[in-house]
């Protein structure tokens, strides 16, 4: 048997799977594999399960290694294609090249890069026009590293000059201004770099409660309408809606334009008990100096290669909900009749602004699963970031067409994911508790399979680090010593790898191992 050969393939064999004899001992469970097929050429597969088995022979080698491997398939014409005749007995396994593992997984097409695929030295790349127009959603339980993937996206995105809106709910993200100190950029291939020429920091607040701002963010308080009113208040009584509008009637019958200041003067004038509600309301609202007759236009948060920050530091959580819910309408019709150019939504802690039912209803809600259903006919992408997937819109959430799943363990936010998210299997929910912090689990309609993917180094500084209270827990790459760092691994032209991958003749290389941790996700071995 050739030396570059790990087993050969015996017993029943199928176009979805097949059994092998393992003659290689560090074949683990995970490593992706290759095998020459007669009518489709060198063909992808990946082993899912490994035992030993004791023959209970007289001689000294009485145990034998058996592994099942699940058929990935092999890239036709740049369609990704499964064999329909089953491998023959006998036929040899090999290692996997690169070029034959990025190619067939389509790790090469896209232009933001996320990270490397897990065990391997092969950098994993997504669409930045299919992130935009399909939506995203980055899930994982606090201190797994959502926030972190988040950032790297951003950093992508600003470097591809896509213009960003970020609803910043802690403040965690205005330190992309600012280039890392730290991290493991020699192994990622990355250099520390700052976004401060391309951000802008908005705070609904004021600078004395958010100093870090550049400036302060306003809305349109010129001409409220009463339906608009009534539904970025929230206010849900009958009477009290029919004072916001007697009020308002009785305000365009004296004049053309009017602020809040007349429509609170004309609500203290009206007759019964429910004006008190609305006034408490009104005049809460226009303590915050939110609505002002210099609103923030809509032009300035949105500019190609710029990031438009909304802190929300110092602003309570009802009056954040609205805001968002403004902000996101205005948004939204201004792609329609493209005034602004097509954008990314990010917001963080997405839950309370599009909660599921059962967790409340929220002003933000409806437009958000406006954005979420019909954005992306109009170039309005969106990115949920959220801790509690169980508490997120499930119609918000089955909408995002690239998952980015880290650690998560509450068995509701597990249940969520794997209702909610296309490609997550029941061994990958078990597989998710699991990950290692800096691990996700990417779906992704760019990429044939979901894969595991160690997310790279950020340029920017992270924000969402947690307070130490004793010592700081080793970093990222002080946890590699002793790695032995390798090249990235380059792709080549897409026509010379079809080339070399259709050959009739390729002599096998050798390949690396991945650690396991991605094909204990698909355990059953289905396609």
């Amino acid at each position: 048997m050739p030396i570059d050969s790990i087993g050969t393939i015996f017993g029943e064999t199928g176009f979805a799977d097949f059994r092998f004899t393992v003659s290689d001992p560090s074949t683990k469970q995970g490593d992706y594999l290759k095998i020459w097929h007669e009518i489709d050429g060198w063909v992808l597969a990946q082993v899912v399960a490994i035992t030993r088995l004791d023959e209970d022979r007289d001689d000294s080698n009485a145990d034998r290694v058996v592994a099942k491997a699940m058929v990935i398939g092999s890239r036709q014409n740049r369609i990704l294609r499964v064999p329909k005749t089953p491998f023959s007995p006998g036929d040899r396994i090999f290692h996997a090249d690169p070029e034959l593992i990025a190619s067939t997984l389509g790790l090469t097409r896209g232009n933001v890069y996320l990270g490397l695929l897990e065990g391997q030295r092969i950098p994993v790349h997504l669409d930045a026009n299919a992130l935009v127009q399909k939506h995203v959603s980055i899930l994982a339980r606090t201190g797994s590293g959502k926030s972190y993937a988040a950032g790297v996206i951003m950093e992508e995105l600003l470097d591809q000059d896509i213009p960003l809106v970020i609803i910043d709910t802690h403040g965690e993200y205005t330190s992309l201004k600012d280039p890392a100190s730290e991290g493991d950029f020699e192994y990622f291939e990355v250099v520390p770099a700052g976004y401060a020429e391309r951000l802008t920091i908005y705070t609904p607040a004021d600078r004395v409660l958010n100093p870090g701002a550049d400036t302060v963010f306003r809305l349109n308080g010129v001409n409220l309408k009463a339906a608009d009113l009534s539904r970025i208040l929230n206010i849900q009584s009958s009477s009290q809606m029919g004072v916001i509008y007697e009020a308002i009637q009785k305000i365009h019958a004296e004049k053309n334009r009017y602020t809040i200041d007349d429509i609170i003067f004309e609500v203290g004038n009206s007759n019964g008990n429910a004006k008190w509600g609305v006034l408490g309301v009104l005049e809460s609202i226009r303590e915050t100096e939110i609505f002002s007759e210099n609103p923030t236009p809509i032009q300035e948060l949105v500019q190609p290669g710029r990031g438009s920050i909304i802190d929300m530091k110092g602003v309570v959580p009802d009056m954040q909900a609205m805001i968002v819910a403004r902000l996101c309408e205005e948004l939204f019709e201004a792609r329609k009749i493209n005034t602004i150019p097509p954008m990314m939504l990010i917001i963080e802690e997405a839950h309370n602004y599009c909660p599921e039912k059962g967790f409340g209803k929220t002003v933000s809600t409806d437009i958000m699963r406006t954005i979420a259903s019909e954005g992306r006919k109009f170039g309005l992408g969106m990115m949920v970031i959220s801790q509690r997937p169980a508490r997120i819109d499930k119609n918000v959430l089955s909408q995002c067409n690239t998952q980015i799943v880290l650690k998560v363990t509450n068995p509701n936010d597990l249940q969520a994911i794997r209702k909610g998210l296309e490609g997550i299997s029941v061994e990958a929910e078990a597989e998710i508790k699991r990950l290692p912090p800096g691990v996700a689990m990417i779906v992704s309609g760019d990429i044939e399979r979901p894969i595991v993917v160690e997310i790279r180094a950020r340029k920017s500084r992270h924000g969402g680090k947690s307070a130490s209270v004793i010592e700081r827990e080793p970093r990222r790459e002080e946890q590699r010593v002793g790695r032995e760092r390798e090249p990235l691994f380059a792709p080549e032209k897409m026509g010379e790898v079809e080339e070399r991958v259709s050959a009739t003749e390729q002599k096998p290389l050798e390949g690396k191992k991945t650690s396991g941790l991605f094909a204990k996700v698909f355990g059953s071995g289905k396609t």
